[in-house]
């Protein structure tokens, strides 16, 4: 009994199945019409996979309930056999301790595995847990044969089954409830209570409660469906939420007013039986099947009907080899698309689709008659018993075949929902569906279903062409081509180019029959959407020159137009404007895709029709244009264009100089040459802010020079020269239009005076000779500091009186005078500076200070006098060593190492000397001067030694001085030490 649950194939003692199936053969291997190989390397796995348990019962099986993996057996007369499949090898074995009498009437199983209800043919009622091994009597359901339990699935727990349904044999519905505790003192009942709340009936007296199933619907409503031998009952409710613990009296009082629901058939062979399929655990069945005379009512439940819960029901008559005289159905169980029957010697699979057996299995005589048939609604697995032996069903991959059977009944959508993952298969529906639609003369949709196939594409296309359909060619040829690969370029070129050619075919029909304008419309939108597509661009692009080559076979100027753009070849399109003598158009497409050589190209001729929108345009793409470029067809109209050609190609050079700061010196140079010869009133102000620095310069100065010679602008090229730095040629070209404008020009050389002063004679030399104005020459000397009276002397004529220029010798005169009294009065002040400087000198000398002898070091805070130290102006007095120490780390890194270097040498001269002598106070200003460190017989090597460390470390006081002042922004701590530190604090 330990290998209970160890499974093997019982091939040898077992006859094969019977399979009834309409799926293709294993063994076929060859192409089919679509295209597809079907080869199958190995046997597929049957669907009901059948398994004898290797179990050899002690006893004969009476009875076998199986739930969430939790085995229950009744053996013999008086032993309950319990095991978890999921510990096979510790099966558990209770003794019920009934009476001789009695027998095993029904076991009851609850969907968790964990409760028991034993009913025994005595009308008595016994409880097993699963975590027990005691049974205990159900006393208040003594005097009823229990025929079926309703479990509650919401309120269950492991020791509480909650309110519960029980159906009886004579027709009573009661509910219960069952708990494991012990109870208290006064009550050890396992039932906590056992009330009737409905009774059924048939032909006017009770028949027994076949079956009774309690589900839990959406919006808090509760179904409950019971079955007797011709009935099928329901009962709908709403349970207040917080409120399920009371139980379901409350739903048969909402029905008590109405007659219960319920579905009669006529015939009666005793008994019936529902099942139901839950598509997941712990959610609501989807469908239901109830085995009774007249064959399986099967159908789907919808929870949202109020009128009635079974929707889509159907009668499926039993096997015309049913004979209810000695093979009537015995159990049913119903999967996802079939439903089991359990016969006496057999299993009979139907397909809920089609009521078609697709599977049968016959057992061997020697295992006995078949009893049951149990689904574990946990693992899906269908169990079987006799009294000698049990056998289980694996179910794998029900929907396999499925498709065929929706494909058969013309519902091609559920079939191809079930065999999305088999190529093959949906390969065959969507050929049968093109199939039925085209008989159906539903073109358009078998288009596009061929078009997913792999169909010969030839026998489909020449389908469509003797159905003279050439609207659902074009839907099939659109839809393969949406299907292909980018890989299938030869595939790809071929139906683009059919499709262009049947496009064109069509819109020369339309376009003929004017009562057509709207399709005509509709179907050009639809060509060009065709020729935008960015999936079939590449193809386009490279076979453009066919696609051309057809449109204009077709005489379709407007979708070649259309087709160039969107491939954007833009010149083919622009050439069309302008050979349409349409320049607008032309600059429309140029300016809305912004092809800077396409502008090049296209501007000369545009600009001889239409220079205003040519120069805006122009404008408009701004520094995306090389203006150097443009200047060729510039060039060429402003000479033999008009007026506003010239005034254009003006305004856009104006544009590039003042607005995009063109530095191109042919820019600049080509404006220039305009302005000097049709705006000769803007060259003066153009060379007049274009700068007076080389570095701002951009246009040729000799070029621009000629150009101003040549056309006779002396204020021009004053203005050149000057940038040029050309004064003496500034100033004598322009003493020949105005003498203001020769004296801005000698004032230009500012660090040359020689120059200045070389220009100003020009100046004065062209008034005095050539103007003859001895006014205008004294005013000369006035504008210039350089000039003196003396200098222009000689240019005067010798008949000149002195009256004429006696006051400027006379402001000459006293300049001089004035000069020689500033330099008198500086001597003086230097006297009396050095005098003050020298009686400084002698009074620090005779400075002292006064130490008393309790005066403290400032740094150490010991007695001064104890060693040698310093005394500043300031007052704070430190030992020499104190304030070595002090000002150290203030000092850079250069003093410190050439004061290290200057004690060392301090130290040695120190060794070398014969005698030592304490060294005396030592007194120090602040401002440098110090006492000797001391007295003795040192040589004038260690005294110089000491000067120059005192000119280090008491410069001045570290106290009040500079040092103090810099170490401000320090630290108090070193950085670098600071760590040290805050460990030494702690």
């Amino acid at each position: 009994m330990s290998s209970i649950l160890d499974e093997y194939e019982d091939s040898l003692n077992s006859r094969h199945p019977v399979h009834h199936s309409s799926r293709l053969s294993a063994a076929n291997i060859g192409m089919t019409h679509s295209g597809f190989v079907n080869v199958r390397l190995e046997e597929e796995k049957p669907i009901f996979n059948k398994q004898r348990i290797d179990f050899s019962p002690p006893e004969k099986i009476n009875h076998f309930a199986v739930c969430n993996n939790q085995l229950c057996m009744s053996l013999g007369k008086d032993t309950l056999l319990r095991i978890d499949l999921a510990k096979p090898d510790r099966p558990n074995q209770v003794e019920l301790g009934r009476k001789e009498d009695s027998r095993v009437h029904k076991l009851f199983l609850d969907p968790t595995g964990s409760h028991l209800v034993i009913s025994l043919s005595t009308s008595e009622c016994l409880y097993l847990n699963r975590n027990t091994q005691k049974v205990r009597s159900l006393s208040r359901w003594r005097g009823h044969l229990i025929e079926s339990v309703g479990w509650n699935k919401l309120l269950r727990t492991e020791t509480n089954t909650g309110p519960i349904l029980v159906g009886t044999s004579q027709g009573i519905i009661f509910e219960a409830e069952i708990s494991a505790s012990e109870g208290s003192l006064f009550n050890t009942n396992p039932d906590q209570y056992f009330k009737q709340v409905h009774s059924l009936e048939e032909d006017g007296r009770p028949a027994p409660v076949c079956c009774i199933e309690v589900e839990r619907g959406p919006e808090s409503k509760v179904v409950i469906i019971a079955t007797t031998r011709k009935r099928l009952f329901q009962f709908v409710g709403r349970v207040a939420e917080g409120s399920e613990q009371q139980g379901f009296s409350a739903i048969f009082s909402q029905n008590q007013e109405l007659l219960p629901s319920f579905q009669e058939f006529p015939f009666n062979m005793g008994y019936s039986e529902i099942t139901f399929y839950t598509s997941k655990l712990r959610s609501c069945p989807k469908a239901f099947a109830w085995m009774m005379g007249n064959g399986v009512l099967y159908g789907q439940l919808d929870y949202i009907r109020p009128d009635s819960l079974l929707s889509d029901v159907q009668v499926w008559d039993y096997t015309p080899d049913i004979d209810f005289s000695f093979n009537k159905p015995i159990s049913i169980v119903l999967t996802q698309f079939h439903f089991l029957l359990l016969l006496p010697d057999r299993v009979k699979a139907i397909c809920t689709l089609n009521g078609q057996v697709v599977y049968e299995d016959v057992f061997p005589d020697k295992f006995g008659t078949l009893k049951k048939m149990i689904k574990d609604p946990a693992g899906g697995l269908v169990w079987i018993y006799t009294e000698k032996a049990v056998f289980r069903y694996h179910i794998q991959r029900e929907a396999r075949d499925v498709w065929q059977m929706y494909m058969s009944m013309n519902k091609f959508d559920l079939a191809k929902e079930y065999c999305r993952d088999r190529p093959e298969c949906m390969d065959m529906v969507l050929a049968k569906e093109a199939e039925h639609c085209f008989q159906d003369k539903r073109y358009l949709e078998s288009a596009k279903c061929y078009a997913l196939t792999q169909n010969y594409f030839e026998e489909i296309a020449l389908k469509f062409i003797e159905a003279k359909q050439e609207e659902a060619l074009k839907e099939f040829l659109l839809k393969k081509l949406n299907n292909l690969k980018q890989s299938e370029k030869t595939q790809i070129t071929l139906l683009v180019t059919w499709l262009t050619e049947l496009y064109l075919n069509y819109l020369g029909l339309l376009q003929s029959d004017e009562g057509k304008h709207g399709v005509f419309q509709e179907t050009r939108d639809e060509f060009r959407k065709f020729f935008s597509s960015s999936k079939h661009k590449e193809c386009l692009y490279n076979n453009r020159t066919t696609i051309y080559d057809l449109l204009a076979s077709h005489g379709n100027v407007d979708d070649m137009v259309y087709f160039s753009v969107i491939m954007q070849d833009y010149e083919r399109v622009i050439s069309h404007h302008c050979q349409h003598d349409d320049y607008s158009a032309a600059l429309e497409v140029l300016s809305k895709h912004c092809d800077e050589k396409l502008f090049y190209k296209f501007s000369p001729i545009l600009m001889q029709h239409i220079p205003k929108k040519v120069v805006d345009a122009w404008i408009q793409m701004g520094s995306r244009l090389e203006p150097k470029k443009l200047i060729p067809a510039l060039v060429n109209y402003s000479q033999m264009g008009s007026t506003q050609q010239v005034n254009e190609t003006i305004r856009y050079m104006e544009f590039c100089v003042y607005q995009l700061t063109v530095t191109e010196e042919a820019i600049h140079n080509y404006l220039l040459s305009l302005y000097a010869k049709y705006k000769p009133d803007s060259l003066l102000w153009y060379l007049e802010q274009a700068g007076s620095h080389l570095s701002d310069i951009h246009y040729d100065l000799k070029y621009a020079l000629r150009l101003c010679a040549e056309h006779g602008y002396l204020q021009a090229c004053v203005l050149v020269y000057k940038i040029m730095e050309l004064y003496e040629e500034a100033v004598d070209l322009a003493l020949q239009v105005d003498v203001d404008l020769a004296k801005t020009c000698a004032d230009l050389p500012e660090d040359d005076e020689e120059l200045r002063k070389k220009l100003w004679l020009k100046i004065a030399c062209h008034v005095v000779q050539e103007e003859k104005d001895v006014k205008k020459a004294m005013n000369c000397l006035s504008s210039c500091n350089l000039l003196k009276i003396e200098d222009i002397l000689p240019f005067f004529p010798d008949f000149v009186t002195i009256d004429h220029f006696k006051e400027a010798i006379c402001s000459s005169l006293e300049e001089y005078n004035q000069h020689i009294d500033e330099l008198k009065q500086e001597m003086e002040e230097a006297t009396e500076s050095a005098k003050r400087i020298r009686e400084d000198i002698q009074e620090m000398r005779n400075k002292y200070g006064v130490v008393e002898n309790q005066e403290k070091c400032a740094a150490c805070d010991f007695p001064l006098l104890n060693r040698p130290f310093y005394l500043f102006l300031c007052g704070h007095m430190f030992h020499y060593d104190c304030l070595f120490q002090e000002v150290t780390p203030h000092l850079s890194t250069y003093k410190q190492t050439k004061l290290g270097e200057l004690q060392k040498r301090l130290a040695a001269a120190t060794q070398t000397s014969k005698s030592r002598h304490r060294p005396a106070p030592k007194e120090k200003e602040e401002g440098g001067d110090t006492a000797s460190l001391g007295k003795g017989s040192a040589g004038v090597s260690r005294e110089q030694i000491k000067s120059d460390i005192d000119d280090i470390i008491a410069c001045e006081c570290v106290y009040c001085g500079e040092l103090m002042i810099k170490s401000i922004d320090k630290p108090f701590i070193d950085p670098q030490k600071f760590e040290e530190e805050k460990s030494s604090w702690l």
